[in-house]
């Protein structure tokens, strides 16, 4: 004979964390709510948090939001889901607003930079703010009129518009990079460019000219090409094919770009980095699965992703936003080395 089925223990209130903790129900929402600080004590409201995973206590979200008019919830626009960079971006900024009771919901901009339709019915009834990238600038129009709070990453500082910004050093990367390859001996260059129109590649663009402007004995010239392997081969081909002297070092605005180059070298006969000198710009995981693995500029990508949160919560709650560029670093690996002899001039 099977016995009854036990009720299940009721779930524990935030009358029974405030019990547990010895301070008011008020108290335990502030702390829990995360807007303790300058009102409590560094030191409750540990207490109080203690006493919550002791209870296994979760507060009810569906409540709060009605409370607060908000459904707790933050747009995050991208070019596309199959860039790992901005998979790394979602995965910080996930990590933020889980920390703070907040969803995320990706949102990729159809063929890479074009418009969007709107995803929801009303925008504002479903979201509190929007994060998006400057190369999906374009899929914001399906929001318009929604006046939601906008966080943009990576995009031009003297444009007006968003609430808060989140830009990374990029010229500053690109700087390090052709400074790198100066440094190395060389004086002849393709600009391997992004011929997306977004500020970020204009940005990486000026900075190369910028490095070299002065330098004497050097020549550039500027390619561009799509965002993939195929039209980034194609365009460095054309590039090393020409008439002249040929370039010692191609100086690439990502890493994926920089593949496609490696395989342009290949399929000339030209070894990388005896013959021919490669940079990249990211730092995917496919830098380092090409051989020789890529130098490359490494971006704090979930770094971005947190800070661009961080920015939309603060601007929820009227506070104000964390300003300043990310720094970004260059990774030396094994796709640059000195031109080949008598090359170098």
């Amino acid at each position: 004979m099977t016995s009854p089925a036990q009720p299940a223990p009721p779930r524990p209130t935030s009358r029974d964390v405030a019990r547990a903790a010895g301070v008011s129900q008020a108290t335990v929402s502030l702390v829990l709510g995360d807007k303790w600080r300058g009102r409590v004590s560094e030191a409750t409201a540990d207490r109080v948090r203690e006493a919550a995973r002791g209870l296994g206590y979760r507060p009810n979200l569906a409540a709060r939001n009605l409370r607060l008019g908000r459904t707790r919830t933050a747009l995050l626009v991208v070019p596309a889901l199959t860039n790992e960079f901005f998979a790394r971006v979602y995965t910080g900024a996930a990590a933020v607003a889980a920390e703070h009771g907040f969803g995320v919901v990706l949102y990729p901009s159809p063929d890479g930079t074009g418009p969007a339709r709107d995803p929801f019915a009303s925008a504002r009834a479903a979201l509190d703010g929007v994060i998006a990238s400057s190369m999906a600038a374009d899929a914001l129009g399906a929001l318009h009129g929604a006046d939601l709070p906008l966080v943009m990453l990576d995009s031009d500082p003297s444009a007006p518009g968003p609430a808060a910004r989140v830009n990374l050093d990029v010229a500053d990367g690109m700087r390090q990079v052709t400074e790198h390859l100066l440094d190395l001996g060389h004086r002849r260059f393709v600009h391997l460019a992004s011929a997306v129109g977004t500020w970020t590649f204009a940005v990486r663009a000026d900075a190369v000219h910028e490095a070299l402007r002065g330098m004497p004995g050097t020549a550039v010239r500027t390619v561009p090409a799509a965002l993939d392997v195929r039209a980034g081969r194609e365009a460095a081909e054309r590039a090393l094919s020409l008439p002249g002297p040929r370039p010692t070092a191609i100086i690439c605005d990502d890493d994926i770009l920089a593949a496609g180059a490696c395989k342009a070298a290949r399929r000339l006969g030209l070894r990388v980095p005896d013959d021919l000198s490669v940079t990249g710009f990211d730092d995917l995981a496919l830098a380092t699965a090409v051989e020789p693995e890529l130098t490359t500029v490494q971006l704090p990508a979930e770094q971005v992703g947190e800070r661009g949160m961080s920015a939309l919560l603060a601007v929820l709650e009227g506070g104000t936003a964390e300003t300043g560029s990310l720094p970004v670093r260059l990774v030396v690996r094994g796709s640059s080395a000195p031109p080949p002899t008598g090359q170098d001039s």
